[in-house]
């Protein structure tokens, strides 16, 4: 018996077509696209905007209800330094770093005027494990990217280097059972940014049988 057998390809027939108007009410899902942080200006969204936007980025499956995520916004001047931060950290780890690539720390900040650190809180739970909270947190960061893209905004959400290192971490203010999960860059959009191909659904899909 082959690892296949008990599993029937779902037939083509149930793809579901790119929308064709925007009558869709899926339309504003099938477009979302992320735009390059270096290709993300001013404006963004002001305090206010972003935690409307955040309201619904929040309306994700929680189990046990733990709210197992919280958020920090660099904004303005601060942006600048977290970069000059990241680059003086980043020449600790590697004295050997290129003097491009410690330019690419502080500036990959100063494009996005608005620019959300995503933080997961993991630690011990005696019923929810770690994994189940993890993706929960995750799901608010692709929410806030749909949210701001259905108000006009645009983003990208990038991790790199600095996402995993535990300075950065206690420089950020996270305890020892948070973790940096995503930096969210919100703006508006430079250019037009071109689709790109997607996965078709009928091929990723199929009907267990048992």
């Amino acid at each position: 018996m082959s690892p296949n057998d008990h599993h029937t390809p779902v037939p083509r027939a149930f793809s579901i077509p790119p929308p064709d108007s925007v009558s869709d009410p899926l339309a504003a899902l099938d477009g979302r696209l992320s735009v390059p942080a270096i290709q993300l200006q001013a404006p963004g969204p002001d305090d206010a905007t972003l935690l409307r936007l955040l309201r619904s980025a929040v309306r994700v499956p929680d189990h046990g209800k733990r709210v197992p995520f919280r958020y920090i916004t660099l904004r303005d001047e601060a942006r600048k330094v977290f970069g000059e931060r990241l680059a003086e950290r980043h020449h600790v780890v590697d004295p050997d770093v290129s003097a491009a690539v410690l330019d690419k720390d502080r500036s990959r900040w100063l494009h996005a005027p608005v620019i959300v650190v995503a933080v997961a809180r993991l630690g011990p739970d005696a019923k929810i494990p770690e994994r189940e909270r993890l993706l929960t947190a995750g799901c608010t960061c692709f929410a806030l990217l749909q949210a701001a893209q259905a108000v006009g905004f645009r983003g990208c959400w990038l991790t790199g280097w600095a996402a995993y290192d535990r300075e950065v971490a206690r420089m950020l203010g996270l305890q020892d059972d948070e973790h940096v999960i995503g930096f969210i860059h919100l703006g508006t959009p430079k250019i037009d940014v071109p689709e790109r191909e997607r996965p078709d659904p009928a091929d990723l899909l199929v009907q267990w049988r048992p």
